[in-house]
C-alpha cells in the first residue's frame, strides 16, 4: 500500500516536474540574428591589416562539442604595418547556449591544452566615457611560449566575466523562457613581457570595436553598450 510519505514524495516530484517544464526555455533569441561576424568585424583599420588563419582553436570536428556549439568562427591574425606587432583574434558565435552547450572560457581551455595560467584577472576595457567591456586578462605559459590574452563573452545581452556569472545569466534567460546566443571574443599576443603584450591588447581591442560599423557593434558588446557608444562615437 502506498503510504502518505510516498504520496508526498510523488506529489513533490510532480510539482518539480511541472516547474521544470514551466522553466524550460522555448524562445530562441539572437543578438547577431542573420548577420555574419565575418562581415561585421573589420579586416583592416588604422595601421592594422589581417589575414584569415586556422588553428586558433582545436580542430572543429563534425559532431564534436565545438562543432555543435559554434555556428561561425572568425580566426584572423592582425599585423601592425608600422611596428610589426601581431595579434591573434578569435571570435566564435553560437546560436544556442544551454546547460548542455555553453561558451568555452579560455581559463578552462588553455590548461586543457597544457598551458599554466600565471595570471587570471578581471578587467574593464574602456571604449568611451562610461562605456566599457567587462572581460578578463590572462597570461598562459607553455614550454617556449608565453601568451597574453584579453577576452570577453556575451550571453544574449549579458557579458559575464566568470563561470559563476555565466551560470547566473544563463539561469536568468532560462527563467525568462529564452535560449540566448553566445559570443566568445578572444585576443592574444605572444611575448616574453606580459605587461607589454597586455598593454598592446588593451589598446587594440577598443580600436577594433570602434572601427566596427555602429549597426554591427551590438553583436559584439550587446545592445545597451552599443547604443551608449553610438551616442558618443
Amino acid at each position: 500500500m502506498i503510504g502518505r510519505r510516498e504520496l508526498l514524495i510523488g506529489g513533490g516530484c510532480l510539482v518539480a516536474a511541472a516547474a521544470a517544464y514551466g522553466l524550460k526555455p522555448r524562445h530562441e533569441i539572437s543578438v547577431l540574428g542573420d548577420r555574419s561576424l565575418n562581415e561585421i568585424v573589420p579586416r583592416a583599420f588604422g595601421d592594422w591589416t589581417s589575414q584569415d588563419v586556422g588553428g586558433l582553436v582545436a580542430p572543429k570536428i563534425e559532431g564534436s562539442l565545438a562543432d555543435r556549439l559554434y555556428n561561425e568562427m572568425v580566426e584572423r591574425v592582425y599585423v601592425n604595418g608600422e611596428t610589426g606587432a601581431q595579434i591573434m583574434v578569435l571570435m566564435a558565435h553560437g546560436d544556442r547556449n544551454t546547460d548542455a552547450l555553453q561558451l568555452h572560457r579560455p581559463e578552462s581551455c588553455y590548461p586543457a591544452f597544457g598551458f599554466t595560467l600565471s595570471s587570471n584577472q578581471p578587467t574593464d576595457i574602456p571604449l568611451a566615457q562610461d562605456v566599457s567591456i567587462p572581460g578578463r586578462r590572462l597570461v598562459a605559459d607553455a614550454p617556449g611560449r608565453r601568451e597574453s590574452i584579453v577576452y570577453w563573452t556575451r550571453l544574449g545581452e549579458y557579458l559575464p566575466i566568470n563561470s559563476g556569472e555565466q551560470r547566473r545569466d544563463r539561469l536568468r534567460t532560462a527563467m525568462e523562457g529564452n535560449v540566448p546566443d553566445g559570443l566568445l571574443a578572444r585576443f592574444s599576443a605572444i611575448g616574453s613581457s606580459p605587461d607589454a603584450t597586455l598593454d598592446l591588447l588593451q589598446a587594440f581591442v577598443p580600436a577594433l570595436v570602434l572601427s566596427t560599423p555602429a549597426e554591427g557593434r551590438d553583436a559584439l558588446i550587446g545592445s545597451k553598450r552599443a547604443r551608449a557608444l553610438a551616442q558618443q562615437v
